[in-house]
C-alpha cells in the first residue's frame, strides 16, 4: 500500500526514501520504495507462513556447493531507483558468496518470491515483476488464495503451477524441488 502524506513528497529520490526510513518512527516498518513511491509491507499470517515453508525448503535442498545469500522478507535488494523487500530471495555463490552488509544489497539476485497478501493490488505486482525480469531475475508469484504459483523467467513465457505440480529451482537451484502441496497450509 503506498503512502502519502504531507509530511512526504509524492515522488521520492533513492537517497530521499533512505532517509525517510531511517527516522525513529519508521525503522520498524518494513519499507519499499518504488516508482518513487514508499510502500509499506503489510502481510498477514498465511503470507508469512508460506514464505516462512519457502525458506526452510530451499534451505534444506541447499547443498554445500550451492550456498549463496538467501533472504527472508527483510532482505532489501537495490534495483536500479527501487528498493524492494521480496518475501524471498536467491543469489547464487559466486555472485555474492556472503551477505555484503549493505541496507539495501546492490546485486540482483538470481531469484525472487512474492507472496500475495490481501493488500496487494494486481497493477504494482505486475510492475514489480517486469522490474525484477529486467534486472534479469527469475519470479515465483506465489498466489494462496487460488493456491497457484506463477513462474517468471526473463525469457519465456509465465508458466502456472497448481497444487498437484512440483515448484523446481532450474539452472539457479539445481536438485531443489518442492511439491506444491507442502506449500501452501491446509485451510
Amino acid at each position: 500500500m503506498a503512502l502519502r502524506s504531507p509530511l512526504t513528497p509524492a515522488r521520492l529520490t533513492p537517497e530521499q526514501f533512505e532517509a525517510f526510513a531511517a527516522l525513529p518512527e519508521n525503522r520498524e516498518r518494513r519499507l519499499e520504495l518504488f516508482n518513487g513511491m514508499v510502500c509499506d509491507m503489510v502481510s498477514n499470517s498465511i503470507s508469512a507462513q508460506i514464505s516462512a515453508r519457502l525458506i526452510m525448503a530451499i534451505g534444506r535442498a541447499l547443498t554445500d556447493d550451492q550456498i549463496g545469500l538467501l533472504t527472508g522478507p527483510d532482505g532489501g535488494y537495490q534495483i536500479g531507483q527501487h528498493r524492494l523487500m521480496p518475501d524471498l530471495a536467491f543469489t547464487s555463490p559466486g555472485r555474492a558468496d556472503a551477505p555484503p552488509g549493505e541496507t539495501w544489497i546492490s546485486i540482483p539476485p538470481d531469484i525472487v518470491a512474492e507472496v500475495l497478501s490481501p493488500t496487494d493490488r494486481v497493477s504494482m505486482m505486475a510492475a514489480k515483476v517486469n522490474v525484477y525480469l529486467r534486472a534479469g531475475v527469475r519470479v515465483w508469484l506465489i498466489d494462496p488464495e487460488d493456491r497457484t504459483v506463477t513462474v517468471f523467467a526473463p525469457a519465456g513465457l509465465p508458466t502456472v503451477l497448481h497444487a498437484d505440480d512440483t515448484l523446481d529451482g532450474g539452472d539457479v537451484l539445481p536438485g531443489f524441488r518442492l511439491p506444491l502441496r507442502a506449500l501452501f497450509p491446509e485451510n
